[in-house]
Order: C-alpha cells, then sequence, then structure tokens
C-alpha cells in the first residue's frame, strides 16, 4: 500500500494568526511537525500543502516537499484531497500543521491500522485530562461506539450530564487522519461544509454526514495542539521538560 502523509498549513489562523510559522524554541512550527513526521517516515513520502508563497518558502529552505493549493479551500481536509487528486497513493494521512509535538509511535499506530482497513476513515483520541479541556471549547470531544465506530465529535463537554460541574470521563480527538484515496475524492465532489461540520468547526463531520465509516484509533495523550499564543509557551515547557531541542 503507498502512503504519502500530508501536513495542511494556512497562514491566516482565526485564533493564532501565522501560526504554521510561530517559532516554538527556535524553529518554524511547521518545520517541528515535519520533524516528528519524519522519525517515521521518509522525507520524500512527506508533503506539506499550503496556498501560502510565505509557508512554502519557509519549508523548501528546509528541504520539505511543498504542494501549492487553492486558497479557497475551507478546511486542512479539502487541503489533503487537492493533493490526492494530482497523486496515485492509495491512503493518505493528514497531520495537521498544528501539531509540533505529534508523538511518532502515533503514526505509526494510524499506518499499521490503515494497512489493516484501508478502506476505512481513521482518526484519533485519547483520554480528556480534567474538567477545564472538557469544557473547552477549542477541544473537539469524541464519543465512539464499542467497536471504535464514531457516533459523533463536538467542541461542546459530550458526554455530558445534569450537573454542569461534573466530569466523569470524556475523550479527546488527535488531529492525525487516515483517508482512502476514494474518501477524499468524494470530498472534492462535496466542496462545502456540511451543516453539523459548519456548526462545530469539525472537520471530519462532513464524512460522517456524507455517511462514511470513520473509526477512532487509540493514541496518547502527549501532542499539544497550538491554537492559542498560551499553547506555543506550553510546547516549549513540554520540550524542555522531555530533555528534546
Amino acid at each position: 500500500m503507498t502512503v504519502r502523509i500530508v501536513i495542511p498549513a494556512r497562514l491566516q489562523s482565526v485564533r493564532l494568526p501565522r501560526k504554521p510559522l510561530q517559532t516554538i524554541a527556535g524553529k518554524p512550527m511547521i518545520v517541528r511537525t515535519f520533524e516528528r513526521c519524519t522519525q517515521v517516515f521518509e522525507p520524500r513520502d512527506i508533503v506539506v500543502a499550503t496556498d501560502s508563497p510565505e509557508i512554502g518558502s519557509v519549508c523548501e529552505a528546509h528541504g520539505i516537499d511543498v504542494a501549492y493549493t487553492s486558497g479557497e479551500h475551507r478546511t486542512g481536509t479539502d487541503r489533503v484531497a487537492e493533493v490526492a487528486g494530482a497523486g496515485n497513493a492509495a491512503t493518505y494521512i493528514n497531520v495537521q500543521g498544528d501539531e509540533p509535538l505529534f508523538e511518532p509511535e502515533d503514526l505509526r499506530i494510524i499506518a499499521r491500522a490503515a494497512a489493516e482497513t484501508p478502506d476505512v476513515i481513521l482518526n484519533g483520541y485519547c483520554p480528556i485530562r480534567d474538567i477545564d479541556e472538557h469544557r473547552s471549547r477549542s477541544v473537539p470531544k469524541v464519543v465512539f461506539a464499542p467497536d471504535g465506530r464514531l457516533l459523533y465529535m463536538s467542541r461542546a463537554p459530550i458526554p455530558g450530564g445534569k450537573d454542569p460541574e461534573a466530569f466523569q470521563f470524556g475523550y479527546r480527538q488527535v488531529c492525525a487522519y487516515a483517508f482512502p484515496a476514494r474518501a477524499l475524492a468524494a470530498l472534492r465532489d462535496h466542496p462545502e461544509k456540511t451543516p453539523l461540520e459548519a456548526a462545530e468547526d469539525i472537520e471530519i463531520l462532513r464524512f460522517v454526514e456524507m455517511g462514511f465509516e470513520v473509526r477512532m484509533l487509540a493514541m496518547s495523550d502527549r501532542s499539544i495542539p497550538v491554537d492559542h499564543p498560551d499553547d506555543v509557551l506550553r510546547v516549549e515547557a513540554a520540550l524542555r521538560e522531555r530533555g528534546e531541542d
């Protein structure tokens, strides 16, 4: 099975402008994300998908392959789908560009699962640590069936209860996906956001609304997605704590 790693990146993030180029301990974030992926895959199998010449220039200066995509895409997955439309891989693994601490073992987990179930869309999850994370609107929460099939994903605190102060358990999304090429072809035919996707601002819901099966994979909770300026400080602190440069 041929696999391509695609890291979508755009310059104009709403919550953190110029996010992929934020410097984290001396390196642009997009470069750190790429370097995490190279711990599992060869650099030639990894590409950054962007509409920004500035992001592209930084990547190319660090020897990273770049695919220039449309500036009209509504989500990173749409950007991945454009790359897939010009490629011939059987599976495309999407690692978000704002995951500078993405755990390489999690990439191995999703690659192995994609090889075993090549016709299924895969997405990662991990346990929620505390009630603040459960309440955070920047954290997509996941509910799934015992067999791992995604039932719903929301920025609201789900599963919930009658007592808004109570927290029993929960899971959050880890932003790594594996897509069969045919699923991305279907996305190219459906470029508009679906109702639940638009309401939640969670792109994997478009596949659910289109009738695709999405399976959730248990991953580590060591990744720290960067959505706000404070997250940059959290990542740098984690790098120091873990003894990484």
